[in-house]
């Protein structure tokens, strides 16, 4: 296949991660209609309790006993939303089902409303799910780039749930390309994603207690990258509401950088010299950006559908007044245009920017166990501007007792790009699964996992659905 033809391949599959829409030109789907009373499990578990249970502090909860919680019976029963979670796993992934229990959908005080699902019209949207069969432990989540509620039910709360855990995901507070017009002021709309991961734990904390009859004897976050941030974010913040966490690719940002607004702009202003010219001073000027050699197969990709739109959201939300009165600046604009991000300079602007990264900024001082998987040819973040940093904070900070950190050859950004590459591309979905099973292990059983290390690429075996680290 030619890179074109492969790219078209991939339209079918991929949203893009960062906005949680497709901007492939592929209807979003319908939203997920509001829940209700189901399948007859009313006198088992967490739904003979039903009545009395309450998430406290939400608008608006509604309730739902159902035969099966895992994708498998809540795209037929309409308590999901495939929008959300299409693209971030390879097809032939297999997962478990038969999950029977209650799951609770409402949202918490907000006023915006980006979130369309179930028809509210209302952010700050969750989603709880308690299995019959309960094994004391609870997994919090918060949706990857700016997608909704539902984006992690494939590749987390399927998962877990078949493992006893209960589970929880919030949107955030804001969704869409858009996110950054929910902020009263640079970094405000970032800096609510904290605050409702942390609102969402203790609700559902108090949650559990009452459905179960007892409180979570642990808690994990997990999520794959602004979830993955999240995860880093919370164990650095809140390492109280927390026994250990899964950080799947997670942003990183940082005042004195790297942070997405120190790369992008790199990819932005180089990338079409090299496309159209094979440009050596523009390819190198890529690689000393933090691109990996060997990752220029997914720049056209990543060009068309990442780049451009993930610096300039982000830079709006932090630096609205780069590009004056624009909303979010002007779509692939080249060098030399006013106001183009592609000429955007990060260490130029005024302290204020920088105060405002500073306000969402990840210090590496994490105070509970974490397990950090991330692929060598992660086109978005890559790891030379991001885990890697990251990891080495973590060491800077004296936790590197805490950390393990997997790099994984050949992953990216989503699964869903592994269709277009299977001879060249790993999923990480079943890297992650593994790492959960580890954190678990070194929290539970208290067997520490194996360093960090490069994971090499199997010569043989089933890539999508298995992996070692």
């Amino acid at each position: 296949m030619t890179s074109t033809t492969k790219m078209m391949a991939t339209r079918g599959a991929v949203l893009v991660l960062l906005t949680g829409t497709t901007l492939l030109g592929l209807a979003a789907g319908p939203a997920a209609p509001v829940p209700s009373w189901g399948s007859g499990l009313e006198g088992v578990g967490p739904c003979a309790r039903a009545d009395r249970l309450e998430v406290r502090g939400a608008e608006k909860q509604t309730f739902a006993c159902l035969d099966d919680l895992t994708t498998a019976g809540t795209v037929v029963s309409g308590h999901t939303n495939q929008a959300d979670w299409r693209g971030l796993h390879a097809p032939g992934t297999t997962n478990p089902t038969g999950v029977p229990g209650l799951q609770i959908d409402g949202y918490f005080p907000d006023t915006s409303t980006t979130n369309t699902n179930n028809g509210w019209q209302h952010d700050a949207q969750f989603v709880i799910r308690l299995p019959e069969e309960w094994n004391g432990g609870l997994v919090i989540t918060g949706a990857p780039g700016v997608r909704g509620q539902y984006a992690n039910d494939f590749i987390i709360s399927d998962w877990v749930l078949s493992k006893g855990y209960a589970f929880a995901s919030t949107d955030k507070g804001n969704t869409g390309a858009s996110f950054y017009r929910d902020g009263s002021a640079p970094g405000g709309s970032i800096r609510e994603w904290h605050r409702r991961v942390t609102e969402l734990t203790r609700a559902t904390a108090r949650v559990v207690r009452s459905a179960y009859g007892d409180k979570a004897d642990r808690t994990y976050m997990a999520g794959i990258s602004n979830g993955g941030y999240l995860t880093r974010w919370q164990l650095e913040n809140n390492p109280q509401l927390f026994d250990g966490g899964l950080d799947w690719e997670g942003t990183l940002f940082r005042a004195e950088g790297p942070n997405l607004l120190t790369f992008l702009p790199t990819a932005l202003k180089h990338y079409p010299a090299y496309a159209a010219t094979g440009d050596q001073q523009a390819h190198d000027a890529m690689i000393e950006a933090g691109f990996t050699p060997g990752s220029e197969f997914l720049w056209p990709f990543h060009h068309a559908y990442y780049w451009d739109l993930t610096q300039r959201i982000y830079r709006e939300e932090l630096d609205p007044e780069w590009d004056g009165a624009l909303d979010a600046g002007v779509p692939f604009c080249t060098s030399g245009t006013p106001h183009c991000d592609a000429d955007y300079d990060y260490d130029d602007r005024p302290a204020e920017v920088e105060d405002a990264v500073r306000s969402i900024s990840l210090t590496g001082n994490i105070k509970r166990p974490m397990i950090t998987v991330h692929g060598d040819l992660d086109t978005l973040l890559p790891p030379a501007v991001d885990s890697d940093v990251y990891d080495q904070l973590i060491d800077d900070a004296g936790r590197s007792r805490l950390h393990r950190y997997y790099l994984v050859e050949d992953g990216t950004h989503v699964d869903g790009l592994y269709a277009a590459y299977p001879d060249r591309l790993r999923p990480l979905l079943p890297c992650a699964r593994d790492g959960f099973d580890l954190l678990t292990a070194w929290v539970e059983e208290g067997q520490a996992p194996a360093p960090d290390r490069f994971v090499p690429r199997p010569t043989g075996g089933d890539l999508v659905n298995t992996c070692s680290l």
